[in-house]
Order: C-alpha cells, then sequence, then structure tokens
C-alpha cells in the first residue's frame, strides 16, 4: 500500500482556517445565547482565537510558491482566497470582542470585589481609604468635566485671558461669560460674547459658572488652578491646516437642516475635499503634475536630465503603492426629499492633520434596488471611463511617520424642495501606511470601518440610529454587521509598473489607466525645460501648446478619455520597431494631442466642465464622440478646424505659451 503524499504548506494552512472557521462559527453561536456568567470566558476564548488566526495569516504571508513540494495550479488565486476567510475570519472576532467587552463593563459590581479580595484585604484599608479619597476628588473633576461638555449647558466663564491665534477665533478675557453655540470634538467651540460677536475659543479656557452659594474663596482657587493649565502647554493645539475648509462645515447650516428633518443621518457633513477643491488649485492633480522648485530655487527638484539616456531621470519614492476600491457597504442613503446626482470617493494622503497630495475622486456605481451597496470600474463596452477606475496610484516622498490614505465618501445631492446642490460626506476612513516601528503595512486587503463627521472629529458614527437598536447581545453583534465598511486592495505595482511611475512626480494621486499620458508630458516637459533649452537662466515663454494645456485635461477626465481613446488608435497602427522608439513615440503623441483634444478645448461647442451635470455630461460626450468619429474618418482634425459650421473661442496667448515660472511649485519644507 502506497503512503499517502505529504500535505503542502498551502494545503496546511488551507486545512487550520476551515479548523478555525468551524471553532469561530461554534463561538458565535455559544455567544449569542450566552448566559451573563460566561461571557468573560467567551472572551478569553475569542481573544485566542484571534491569536491562532493572526498566526495563520502571518503563515500565509509567508509562503511562496517554490515551497511547494509538487505544482499547484491556480496557486495565487487559492491564496488570495485564503487571505480573504482569514481576513473575514479576524473581522467577525474584532466585532465579537467589541461586543463582549462592551457586556463586560459590568462584571466588576461591588459584590464581585468583596469575593475577589484576597487574605490581604484587610491590612490594606489605610491605603484604600486614602485612594478613595483620591478617587472622590478624581470623580469631582469628572463631573465638572461632564456638565462642561454637556450640550444643554451653554453659557461658560472664561477661566483665562485668550487672543485669537488666526481669522475666525474669538479673543475673550478671564471671567468673561461666554454663550456656546456648538461644542465641536475637537476641542474648539463656536461661541459668542456679550457683544454679540462670534468665534472659536478653546475649550480648556472654559468653565461651568460656580453656583452662587459656594464661596469666593472656593470659587478663586479653582479659577487659579485651571488658568494655570489655560496658560500652558496643555491646550489642545489645532492640528489642522485647513481651518478655512473646516470653518467652512462649521457655519454651514444647510446640513443641520437636513439632519432635523431626517432627510441625512446625524453623521453627514459637509464633504472638507471638495471645500479644499473649490478653494484653490493647491489640491489639484494638475498643480503636482508641474516641477518642484529646489529650496534654492535655482533648479528643478524633482526633473532632472538623464544625459545618458537622452530623458528625464526617474524618481523612486516612499510610498508607491497601488489601492484598488473594491467596494462600498452598508452606506445610509438619504431621504425622499434629496435627489442624489453622484456617488464618489475621494482620497488623498493625509498625516493627521494636513493633505499632503492633490485629491483624485472616484466616481461608484450602484443598482437602483440596492442604494447601500457601491462598486467601483464596472464593465463597459470600450475603454472604461477615467472617473469610474477604481485602480489608483498613490507616490510620495513624505517622510512623516504618520503618513496615510484618507478616504472620503461623498454624495452630490439636490433639496427636490429648494433646488440647493452641494456635496455632502458620509463617512470617512483612514489607512495607515507605516506601523509605529516605521514597516510599510502588508500587501492585502483591507475592511474599513467608516465614522462620521470629518477627520478632525473623533467618535462619530455616521449613522448612530443603528447603534441604539436593541441592548442585547445579538441585537449588537447584528448593528455591527450594519455598520458602514470600504473594501480596499493594497498592493505594490510590479517592477514594470514601478519603472513607468517612477517618471511621476514624486507626490502625486491618480488613476492607473492613464499612467503613459502623463508619462509622456514629464517628458516633454523634460526636453522643454533641461534638454531644449538655450540658457538655464532664460525665462522666456517656452511655445509649447501640449505643456500649455494638458493640466487642463486632469480636470476635465472625459477630455482625457478622448485622449486616451485617441492614442490607443494610433497604438494599434505602430510597427514594434516603432514602439521601442522613445523620441518617435513622444512626436506620434504630440501628432494625436493636436488631432484630438487640443481643438476641443476651444471649440465653443463644448460646454463648460461641471460636476455632476448629467444633461452637460451628456453633452459634452456627444460633441466628444463625434469630434473623434470625423477626425478619425478624414485622417485628423484639419478639416474640421477649418471648416466654416465650426466656431471657436478667441485665440490667447496662453494657449501655445508655457509659462514655467507661473506653472512651478515651491518647496514644501513639510514633505
Amino acid at each position: 500500500m502506497s503512503e499517502r503524499r505529504a500535505r503542502g504548506p498551502l494545503q496546511r494552512v488551507q486545512r487550520r482556517s476551515r479548523e478555525l472557521r468551524a471553532q469561530v462559527e461554534a463561538l458565535r453561536a455559544e455567544s449569542a445565547a450566552a448566559a451573563p456568567g460566561q461571557r468573560e470566558a467567551l472572551w478569553l476564548r475569542c481573544t485566542q482565537l484571534k491569536k491562532l488566526v493572526e498566526e495563520n495569516t502571518n503563515t500565509l504571508y509567508a509562503l511562496k510558491k517554490a515551497d511547494e513540494p509538487a505544482p499547484v495550479g491556480n496557486y495565487s488565486q487559492r491564496k488570495e482566497e485564503e487571505e480573504k476567510l482569514l481576513l473575514k475570519l479576524s473581522q467577525q472576532l474584532q466585532k465579537l470582542l467589541l461586543v463582549l467587552d462592551q457586556d463586560n463593563v459590568t462584571k466588576n459590581y461591588p459584590g464581585d470585589e468583596e469575593h475577589q479580595k484576597g487574605p490581604c484585604a484587610e491590612d490594606g484599608n489605610e491605603e484604600e481609604e486614602s485612594e478613595d479619597e483620591e478617587s472622590e476628588e478624581e470623580d469631582t473633576e469628572e463631573d465638572e468635566e461632564k456638565m462642561l461638555d454637556d450640550p444643554n449647558v451653554r453659557e461658560c466663564v472664561a477661566v483665562g485671558n485668550f487672543d485669537a491665534q488666526q481669522e475666525g477665533d474669538l479673543t475673550f478675557v478671564k471671567g468673561e461669560i461666554l454663550l456656546i453655540h456648538d461644542k465641536k470634538a475637537d476641542g474648539w467651540w463656536v461661541a459668542e460674547n456679550s457683544k454679540g460677536e462670534r468665534g472659536l475659543v478653546p475649550r480648556t479656557y472654559l468653565a461651568v459658572p460656580k453656583a452662587e452659594e459656594e464661596s469666593q474663596e472656593e470659587s478663586e482657587e479653582h479659577i487659579e488652578v485651571v488658568d494655570e493649565t489655560a496658560d500652558g502647554t496643555e491646550i489642545k493645539k489645532r492640528t489642522d491646516s485647513h481651518w478655512s475648509a473646516v470653518r467652512a462645515i462649521t457655519e454651514n447650516d444647510t446640513v443641520e437642516v437636513l439632519t432635523t428633518i431626517g432627510a441625512v443621518p446625524a453623521g453627514f457633513r459637509p464633504s472638507m475635499l471638495c471645500q479644499l477643491l473649490e478653494e484653490g488649485e493647491e489640491f489639484r492633480a494638475s498643480y503636482y503634475l508641474q516641477p518642484e522648485l529646489t529650496p534654492s530655487q535655482l533648479a528643478f527638484k524633482d526633473l532632472v536630465w538623464n544625459s545618458e539616456r537622452n530623458t528625464i531621470h526617474p524618481r523612486p519614492t516612499r510610498v508607491c503603492l497601488i489601492v484598488t476600491l473594491c467596494s462600498c457597504k452598508m452606506i445610509p442613503p438619504p431621504g425622499t426629499g434629496v435627489r442624489v446626482l453622484s456617488r464618489h470617493v475621494r482620497l488623498c494622503l493625509f498625516d493627521g492633520s494636513r493633505v499632503l497630495s492633490n485629491i483624485h475622486t472616484v466616481r461608484a456605481t450602484w443598482l437602483p434596488k440596492n442604494p447601500q451597496t457601491w462598486t467601483f470600474s464596472p464593465r463597459v463596452m470600450g475603454i472604461l471611463p477615467s472617473l469610474l477606475d477604481g485602480d489608483c496610484f498613490v507616490r510620495s516622498s513624505s517622510l512623516s511617520s504618520d503618513i496615510g490614505i484618507l478616504f472620503e465618501l461623498g454624495i452630490t445631492y439636490k433639496c427636490n424642495s429648494t433646488g440647493e446642490r452641494g456635496e455632502l460626506s458620509c463617512g470617512w476612513a483612514f489607512l495607515k501606511l507605516f506601523t509605529s516601528s516605521g514597516i510599510p503595512v502588508p500587501s492585502k486587503m483591507y475592511e474599513l470601518v467608516l465614522s462620521g463627521g470629518t477627520p478632525y472629529e473623533r467618535g462619530v458614527e455616521v449613522d448612530p440610529s443603528i447603534s441604539r437598536r436593541g441592548s442585547g447581545v445579538f441585537q449588537q453583534f447584528m448593528s455591527l454587521r450594519k455598520q458602514p465598511v470600504l473594501l480596499v486592495k493594497v498592493k505594490s505595482p510590479s517592477v514594470h509598473s514601478k519603472d513607468i511611475l517612477n517618471f511621476l512626480p514624486e507626490t502625486l494621486v491618480g488613476s492607473m489607466c492613464y499612467i503613459h499620458l502623463l508619462v509622456f508630458y514629464r517628458q516633454i516637459l523634460g526636453d522643454a525645460l533641461l534638454k531644449d533649452r538655450m540658457s538655464m537662466q532664460s525665462t522666456d515663454l517656452i511655445c509649447n501648446p501640449v505643456l500649455a494645456t494638458f493640466p487642463q485635461l486632469l480636470d476635465q477626465p472625459d477630455l482625457m478619455d478622448a485622449l486616451r481613446s485617441a492614442w490607443a488608435d494610433k497604438e494599434r497602427t505602430l510597427k514594434r520597431t516603432e514602439k521601442r522608439d522613445q523620441e518617435f513615440l513622444k512626436s506620434a503623441f504630440v501628432l494625436v494631442y493636436h488631432d484630438s483634444v487640443f481643438p476641443l478645448l476651444h471649440t465653443t461647442f463644448l460646454p463648460s466642465y461641471k460636476w455632476a451635470e448629467e444633461e452637460v455630461e451628456l453633452s459634452r460626450w456627444k460633441v466628444i464622440h463625434d469630434f473623434l468619429k470625423r477626425s478619425r474618418e478624414n485622417d485628423g482634425a484639419l478639416e474640421y478646424l477649418l471648416s466654416s459650421e465650426n466656431t471657436h473661442r478667441a485665440f490667447d496667448i496662453s494657449e501655445l505659451a508655457y509659462d514655467f515660472l507661473g506653472e512651478v511649485r515651491e518647496n514644501n519644507p513639510g514633505e
């Protein structure tokens, strides 16, 4: 009788995963019907199981195909399926731990404490009495803190002098009575003084006014203590550098009205990232596409010429990742009084206090029967529009230890009654890219639980009504399953993709579908600024329509798709030798650009781009489609340009002239 063949490493991990899944299912069933006295033991079992799942996951990550004793079909696919299963088990155990933790809060009641006391309990009575006195003082302080945070307490007294740090702050003096209108979680509250002036004040400078019965001595003593704290370093520093956007959200009354009438959940806010995009060019991809100056302002930091290869130097970065948006689940839809024009995710690099990159937007698709589930990268005929592409690249050379990716889910809406348009944040999530020891996070699938409010608020739920439904273990477990989540996959790019991405700016977030077009732009930019300029000291305008107008395409995704389509048609006609010739490819790209999007940028028939305007988007696509069709039929755009039927906007020198001094970015010392 022949011996049974030994299992391979992947097979052993799979078998262990099946055993763990059975144990997790059994534990969940026991937890749903557990008595109060059994929950502590269940919590310990849950903790042990979670460690076992993590150990099996680490074993899976360490596996390689070469370790298998015999060939394994679809190895990568099997390994990925196993990864998803272990991730699901880990999430189930984490949710179960949260439920059991909430139930175990009540297990330390006084009766238990007496039973848990050992033989030496009587000997420590004196120490316990002193501890009780200290705890009473702490309880008093906690009561005062709770009273201060109570939303019903509107009047507060200033316990120290405060001078406004920036626009929007409210200056006040010690002893002044302030009326609080909004108590924000970040510690900066909206207050009004006796003159009717409103502004932001720090919570640590405020106290609840003392009752008249209290002695003046106690009142003065209390004020002195708090004043020391107020003047010291304990005041919570404002962490954001985008305060104008946050202030605009604070002063927006529309969402408060919609929340009051039940049109949107309580955790929705005006979109912070949309507000930043509207304020200026600083957070747009077109801004980061431009070369960056060195601190001396005499050279380009991220654009260096390689004379040996006759092209620009590639620039490796600390962060170079591909992030795939997979789906969003359990996203609460707005009520009937609001019509949704767009569902989308905005993402950018973030360090907990400020945005470190451009803000990239991916539009989601959904079914009318199930608006709570959003998906990305749908299957379409022809090329996938870049706006719907869920595969994104992320690049940064920031040395921040807290750098990560901020995801903000948003909807563009229109009120049925008033016709008012706006954009709301339906929740946000933050994925830190490095551990506390500086190690990059592993490449895998992440299920990110969404938080409500803004990234500067903590403890805000997207829809608080979910967690209030029921108090039993089963109801709490079900409410955790209904929490909104974002599913993303993070992976390192292949060697070939990384070589291409290294030609891009050091900081940029964008769609994977048009990186080859961005590389063409950067190479043409390098030729114009570093190779073909007569003198490095020359600041003359550069006559180059591609450099002058290409950045506009990043703010008009339908035109970017038109260029992608035209270049794909051109590539199909190229020979292999031509595809290997970089100079030939650049010249071919310039010709395609002139025959496709350059005329469209200046025709009067193309309406101005407007976000989430369905009629405008359809009319723009019709103009673009008709133009590309005629351009293909006539072997170029010349006939279209000379036709008397077409009209173009008045000529402006900016169509042809690239002013690099007006476009370059100054060095940012924070990066």
